[in-house]
């Protein structure tokens, strides 16, 4: 199982190195400048008459910058450069080392949990999408789904349709997306109709992440149970379309992962398939 792992802390000499470099690559800069701005002709304005003298003054000021024009906008990129990396804090080794630690101790806690239902872990590309992908992984094992249409934009479209035509089911439990005071707000905090329509849209048309009320809608459009596996209390979080139902004699039940840690990415969720026991005959076969 990858673990995202901080890179380790770098010596601050390179970095100073680096910074003499780009402050002594700016230093050239400037001076080709005044080199150039030096040799430039003095123009005497008795030669010239004043029409002639405005045409060629206004005639230096569009040619002449051209290639000044990218020394300087070079020798301002450096120094913007340099005064960014001069205010950058330095990295927190015990933070890192945290870190760390609580993704192995996640890692660890998921792997028993799994161990015991006897599930493996299929790894879901680490986006936006994740949950949408891994419930679409899930509905194509228990054949709910075609493989060939098994999407997370198939299941992004299944959740938002279903919030829509269950607006009472979800609306008073989601916040306005301006704060409990935002403007669009209702007198309880929460999201205005129209707001809702618009969450349910981002659902179905972009890369909007999901979470608790995506996974209800998802069970409830496809009538299939969704267990999903975390780290803490409690081990396995249970979403049903009816109470009771993963209980039932033969009930298919999609089991999803979800993870704060281990990725380094923030949350996201993995499909946890059933683990393939070889059989003997099988497993003579494989080794010759």
């Amino acid at each position: 199982m990858p673990v995202f792992k901080k890179k380790a802390n770098k010596s601050q000499e390179p970095v100073q190195q680096l910074q003499a470099q780009d402050a002594s690559l700016e230093d050239d800069l400037f001076a080709q400048l005044d080199a150039r701005d030096s040799q430039e002709p003095a123009k005497s304005a008795s030669t010239v008459n004043a029409n002639t003298s405005t045409v060629s003054s206004q005639s230096t000021k569009l040619q002449k910058p051209k290639k000044d024009s990218k020394l300087r906008f070079k020798a301002r990129q450096l120094r913007k450069a340099l005064d960014l990396q001069s205010h950058q804090a330095p990295t927190d080794a015990v933070a890192d080392a945290r870190l760390e630690q609580e993704a192995k101790n996640e890692e660890r806690d998921i792997k028993v949990i799994c161990d015991q239902l006897g599930l493996d872990m299929y790894e879901i590309q680490p986006d936006g999408h994740c949950l949408f992908a891994a419930v679409a992984d899930q509905l194509s094992l228990h054949g709910i789904l075609p493989r060939s249409t098994a999407s997370y934009a198939a299941t992004r479209a299944a959740a938002a349709n279903y919030m829509l035509s269950h607006q009472d089911d979800f609306l008073p439990f989601l916040p306005s997306l301006d704060g409990e005071d935002g403007a669009g707000a209702t007198t309880d905090g929460i999201m205005s109709p129209r707001q809702y329509n618009q969450y349910c849209m981002n659902i179905r048309d972009t890369g909007a992440w999901g979470g608790e009320p995506e996974i209800l809608a998802l069970s409830r459009a496809y009538n299939v149970p969704i267990h999903v596996v975390q780290a803490g209390k409690p081990p396995v979080v249970v979403h049903e379309p009816t109470e009771g139902m993963s209980d039932r004699p033969g009930a298919k039940v999609a089991f999803i992962s979800y993870h704060r840690r281990m990725y380094g990415l923030g949350e996201h969720y993995n499909s946890l398939r059933p683990r393939v026991r070889m059989q003997p005959t099988h497993f003579m076969a494989a080794i010759h």
